[in-house]
């Protein structure tokens, strides 16, 4: 058995546009319910949901029958979850919080073996079929996305250093915090933010980066797609559910009468 194309990584790499959702249910059920609905990637989040290894395990595994790539981001840069993380299959790992090369780099030495690394050696694990995967040692590090995320305004004004580390596939703008570190708390598309973020990916762009970001206005990431980010979530499986929930009880109640 061979290790298995990492399509994200194939795709960010020639310069494809790839269309994503952010999934915090922490659920394999509920991560079921949206592995078919044609996104080219998601995010399974542990920063900021309640997830841990088992329920991670959960999401990967209803995702392993779809087209979509199912990437995790761990709540640090700890090496000791990111083993664990790269040894249940994850394809692909976001970084949160890096704020310096040096982070970046101890985060690419985490998802790799030594002597280039420091992720442990496990026999027999998820990632590589348990055994089964003849070429996994010699391809998994060309076969995972390390992708880091930039979250306060020092760390996008440094943008061009972290474009020197090596092993790094792609970056990835945070506006919730940059916009919460500019005094823009709870204001994600303000347009000071923006002014900020636009440069430097721009730049990241001119260097042949593949640059990121999440943004809940599906207008605006378009926009974004368009204007050269390679990958950008569109919205959340908890926004899709709160907002549907509201809408649908608003409709039917707007139709009720009072008598």
């Amino acid at each position: 058995m061979k290790h298995p194309e990492n399509t994200f990584l194939t795709a960010i790499r020639a310069g494809k546009k790839q269309l994503g959702l952010w999934v915090s249910l922490s659920d394999g059920y509920a991560a079921e319910v949206v592995a078919h609905a044609g996104y080219d990637w998601v995010m399974l989040d542990m920063e900021h949901a309640p997830s841990d290894m088992k329920s991670v395990l959960g999401q990967l595994q209803a995702f392993s029958g779809s087209d979509t790539t199912a990437m995790v981001r761990p709540d640090w840069n700890d090496a000791v979850k990111v083993k664990r993380l790269m040894d249940l299959g994850a394809p692909g790992l976001l970084f949160p919080m890096v704020q310096s090369p040096e982070e970046a780099r101890a985060a690419v030495a985490a998802c790799r073996y030594p002597p280039r690394g420091i992720r442990g050696v496990a026999g027999l694990n998820r990632a590589n079929q348990f055994g089964r995967v003849e070429d996994y040692n010699t391809v998994v590090e060309n076969q995972t996305a390390i992708l880091i995320q930039l979250e306060t305004r020092a760390a996008v004004e440094n943008a061009a250093a972290f474009a020197e580390v090596e092993g790094i596939d792609g970056i990835f703008f945070g506006p919730a915090d940059i916009a919460a570190d500019m005094g823009h708390l709870g204001q994600t598309l303000h347009p000071e933010v923006w002014d900020v973020i636009r440069p430097a990916a721009n730049l990241l762009m001119d260097k042949g980066i593949p640059v990121g970001t999440l943004v809940t206005d599906p207008d605006f990431a378009a926009e974004l797609l368009n204007e050269g980010f390679t990958f950008v979530a569109c919205g959340t499986d908890v926004g899709l559910l709160a907002q549907g929930a509201d809408a649908l009880r608003a409709q039917v109640r707007d139709k009720i009468s009072e008598t």
